[in-house]
């Protein structure tokens, strides 16, 4: 832990060393919460959101917060280890090729949907569920945009590993807004003592609304890990087809970082909510995505009880998307991928949104919380595909 601010109603604990001035304020709205419990963890690669910071993890008695789990709900990362301990270019060049005639990327989705026994259980769940459920079939085993990846990496195992970051799509998307806006509407029937420019609308847990939010936001982290499962089974495919060779994988790792859950902490029962966060409990597996270009990590938790039991979800932005389109050098991203031998993404300024320069160093993002993790794998970037 690098700092503790003690000023506000709750402590704030720190183990990010390079915060944003409107971070550090997000954070202090958290800790001014009456219902915010015990202190606020914010995680290394701790950075500024829509309400709440990304990176930041809050733990609740009595209420749940959707902006605090954010609009892309089960968001998060999967991984396995193949058998294979080399990929010639020209192989890792099919390879990334028919994962991109297999997987729609963007804002792409499947032109017929896919088939519902991939999808969660879907009965009994609420209306906004519901209404977007045929759109969901569509948008099943597909990326979306923004900074979700497919990555083909080398393990310090010796080993070629697959990682995929993505989440729930539009679904996710869906439920957070309507529920956020439901909270919103209640809050100011209430005359909550919550501003309402915090962006941090609440809905009490015993609530109809709390209930309903919850089931759908659960449904929503199951539909991501079945996206991702999708696609990891769809580059599985791809490499069977492009190698001769046996091709064996490892059981899937997954990890979401945008979720809430009931858990035991500091010997209450509490919400704790992970917005840009992943779950590091005493021996817990965790991924942890550098930046385009740059190293990923296998982690192993420390369960640590000041993080809630958490560590950070990836390196973190640290600049905007506008800013890294204005400011950062075009041919020295490219050169910093290329100079490493990286099939990468960047291609014009559009793309230096999601450039290795747009991101915090994740070998400091590392060392910040030695306390909360340990390194099981190093896995350096042969080829990405981007959203």
């Amino acid at each position: 832990m690098n700092e503790i601010i003690s000023k506000n109603r709750i402590p704030i604990k720190m183990w990010v060393s390079d915060l944003e001035e409107s971070a550090l304020q997000q954070a202090e709205n958290l800790a001014n919460l009456p219902f915010a419990f015990k202190h606020v963890a914010l995680m290394p690669d701790t950075h500024c959101g829509y309400g709440m910071p990304i990176g930041g993890v809050l733990a609740t008695r009595g209420v749940v917060i959707p902006n605090a789990v954010g609009v892309d709900i089960g968001c998060g990362m999967c991984a396995v280890k193949t058998n294979i301990e080399d990929l010639d270019t020209e192989s890792l060049k099919k390879i990334m090729s028919g994962i991109r005639n297999r997987i729609p990327l963007g804002f792409s989705k499947h032109e017929h949907a896919q088939d519902e026994k991939y999808m969660p259980d879907a009965e009994n769940l609420p209306d906004v569920v519901k209404n977007h459920y045929k759109n969901a079939l569509h948008q099943l085993g597909t990326l979306g945009g923004g900074n979700h990846f497919i990555e083909i990496q080398y393990g310090s195992d010796n080993c070629i590993w697959v990682m995929i970051h993505s989440g729930s799509r539009n679904l996710g998307k869906q439920v957070a807004d309507y529920y956020n806006k439901i909270a919103k509407n209640l809050n100011q029937k209430w005359h909550s003592q919550v501003p309402t420019n915090w962006d941090l609308a609440f809905l009490p847990i015993e609530s109809k609304e709390a209930k309903e939010y919850l089931q759908a936001m659960q449904y929503c982290v199951d539909y991501a890990f079945a996206n991702r499962k999708m696609m990891m089974e769809r580059v599985q495919e791809t490499f069977k087809s492009v190698l001769s060779e046996s091709i064996e994988f490892t059981e899937i790792i997954n990890i979401a970082h945008n979720y809430a859950d009931w858990e035991h902490h500091f010997g209450k029962d509490v919400i704790v909510h992970r917005k840009g966060a992943i779950s590091a409990r005493e021996g817990e597996i965790g991924i942890i995505p550098g930046s385009q270009g740059t190293k990923s990590y296998i982690v192993e938790g420390l369960g640590n009880p000041q993080s809630f039991h958490s560590c950070s979800h990836g390196a973190g932005r640290r600049m905007g998307r506008k800013q890294a389109q204005r400011e950062l050098d075009l041919q020295e991203e490219i050169n910093r991928l290329d100079q490493k031998g990286i099939l990468h993404a960047i291609r014009g300024h559009k793309d230096l949104d999601e450039a290795a320069g747009a991101y915090k160093d994740i070998d400091q993002v590392m060392e910040n919380q030695k306390d909360l993790v340990k390194i099981l794998v190093e896995l350096e970037p042969l080829a990405v595909v981007k959203g």
